[in-house]
């Protein structure tokens, strides 16, 4: 893989959400899945950053839908992850598999991480 195609741990995380979220993969449902799931706070322009940059690299795709029938109802934008990022995110862990694999702490006790 060259420069730029290995994934940052946030860039997993979304592509992870999207993939949990599954056909309700938008902009706010991403960010509250990885508050949710994760455990992180995460502003909009974060994940709409990162959506950007993973739709660059080809490893989403996006499509609009008819905007909601509300008064200024907004039309969401829906996130797809296309074989590139699932291929992307299988290897970026099995990368990390291989370097966690006979990894011991020195101390045997429980691990802050």
């Amino acid at each position: 893989m060259g420069k730029g195609e290995f994934l940052g741990e946030f860039e997993q995380m979304v592509l992870l959400a999207i993939i949990r979220l599954g056909d309700d993969a938008y902009g706010m449902t991403v960010r509250r899945e990885l508050e949710e799931t994760a455990g992180r706070n995460v502003t909009f322009g974060t994940v709409y950053g990162t959506l950007e940059r993973l739709e660059e690299k080809g490893f989403v795709s996006s499509s609009h839908a008819d905007p909601e029938p509300v008064r200024g109802g907004r039309a969401r934008r829906y996130f797809k992850v296309e074989p590139d990022g699932e291929l992307a995110l299988s290897r970026a862990r099995e990368m990390m598999g291989r370097l966690w694999d006979g990894v011991e702490f020195a101390s045997k006790g429980e691990s802050s991480i």
